[in-house]
């Protein structure tokens, strides 16, 4: 399997958990709210028949009396009621609608039970069949075969002539009878379904929506995943390339001295040094390699000590001298009175200015100069190597820090370097907590600038 192949499978897995996880998450979101919502509908539908039963409670129980038969009464009272055992012809006035306090017949409806339990009233849009019989339950959900449901609340009602004694004890039933107002679900469950309606309509576009951002998520997660593999495998053939230049001119100048007939053993002698300056130079490419990853590894750091980027800077300008002078070149450094400290590690610190003077001696024509100098600003420490050399170009500006990576690698080559002394640099920067940056233009030069924060 080629990593195309491998990324695009662990992306597609990446956006199907993604998918289910979300879809799970957005689904019991959904049916949560419309939990809540057919709650809350539920809620204040009782609410609304208990106030109604509360209206007709305060309406009637004033005006009934204590009569063994109040179906007289019951007819003034609430006309638009049918009596049991009596024609049923109601007319109701505007008026009495008001009084009774329901508005909405075809939505509600009435009975009214005496205090043994036998019906006396009912409204005539009531549920049939309906039993005659009294529940007492204070809350009830009737189904009628149609399939229609009603819910019904249950109160109990005292006439004006009954008086209550607290500390009476009595057998007897004290109240006057039973009120039933009922309510139909018809408009409930019509909005309960339409909320279902709409959760099972709305879940598949809801799903390919989140396939869609899923799948372009899970992209942009794992691009980066796939760049830092893509410069792995560059890596991979950028080393496997720089190793295999000095092995070959190694192995073949072995194979030539083991080639040469025994009277010219004088001749080894002038093989050997390039034995060893290729093998120095493959030493000093693991070397480097060895570096560069445990500068980049997230081990233990040694203990910070302050360093002096002074003696540095001058240290390191008279080393290089002799090597810049070889091909013409002036060095020199610009370093300022006070003397500069700053917390590191003082060997990679080194290793870092050295890199960067190293580099920009490489790339200088002869007759050139390269100026290194130290300063500081916005408590910060600056180093800056600068060079008259053959530039940068643009575009190549954002990878002169990648290993082995070379603006001209035939004309490094020459100057000799393993292509990784600016990757070097950057990591030591890194570490050290600072930033290192570039400027430069073709024919014109560049210049390399770290910024170190100082010790106070």
């Amino acid at each position: 399997m080629n990593s195309q192949q491998l990324f695009r499978r662990s992306r597609l897995q990446l956006a199907a958990w993604y998918a289910i996880v979300m879809g799970g998450i957005l689904s019991l979101s959904g049916l949560g709210m419309t939990r809540v919502l057919v709650q809350a509908n539920w809620v204040a539908l009782e609410r609304e028949i208990e106030s109604i039963a509360g209206t007709l409670h305060d309406s009637l129980e004033p005006i009934l009396p204590a009569a063994t038969d109040p179906t007289d009464v019951l007819q003034q009272i609430l006309p638009d009621l049918c009596v049991v055992e009596a024609p049923c012809a109601p007319n109701p006035s505007l008026i009495q609608r008001h009084t009774i306090g329901i508005s909405d017949r075809t939505t509600y409806y009435i009975r009214l039970f005496d205090n043994q339990g036998n019906l006396l009233a009912f409204s005539p849009n009531q549920p049939k069949p309906l039993s005659a019989n009294l529940n007492p339950a204070p809350w009830q959900t009737l189904q009628t075969v149609d399939g229609s449901r009603y819910r019904q609340f249950t109160t109990i009602i005292h006439s004006a002539a009954h008086t209550h004694v607290p500390d009476e004890v009595s057998h007897e039933h004290p109240s006057w009878g039973y009120l039933q107002v009922g309510r139909t679900l018809r408009a409930f469950d019509a909005e309960r379904q339409r909320l279902r309606w709409i959760l099972i309509a709305s879940f598949p576009l809801i799903l390919g929506l989140i396939a869609i951002a899923s799948w372009w998520l899970s992209g942009l997660a794992m691009q980066p995943i796939y760049q830092s593999y893509q410069q792995q495998q560059q890596f991979t053939a950028n080393a496997a390339h720089e190793l295999r230049s000095p092995l070959a001119s190694l192995l073949a100048t072995v194979e030539a001295i083991l080639r040469l007939p025994p009277e010219e053993s004088e001749q080894v002698s002038k093989l050997l040094p390039t034995v060893e300056r290729q093998g120095r130079r493959l030493s000093q490419l693991v070397a480097d390699l060895l570096l560069l990853t445990s500068l980049e590894q997230d081990g233990t750091p040694k203990p910070l000590q302050p360093c002096c980027l002074n003696d540095i800077v001058a240290d390191l300008t008279e080393e290089l001298a002799e090597f810049a002078a070889t091909t013409d070149i002036r060095l020199s450094h610009q370093l300022p009175d006070t003397e500069i400290h700053v917390m590191g590690q003082e060997s990679q610190l080194y290793r870092l200015v050295s890199n960067l003077i190293a580099n920009a001696i490489q790339y200088t024509p002869s007759g050139g100069a390269v100026i290194v100098s130290l300063a500081t600003r916005d408590r910060s420490a600056k180093i800056t190597v600068k060079d008259t050399g053959i530039g940068i170009p643009a575009a190549e500006q954002r990878r002169i820090f990648e290993r082995f990576y070379r603006v001209n690698s035939d004309r490094s080559r020459t100057t000799g370097g393993t292509g990784l002394g600016l990757a070097i640099a950057q990591a030591i920067v890194q570490r050290h907590q600072g930033h290192l940056s570039l400027n430069s233009e073709i024919d014109q030069g560049s210049t390399f600038t770290v910024s170190l924060p100082i010790d106070l």
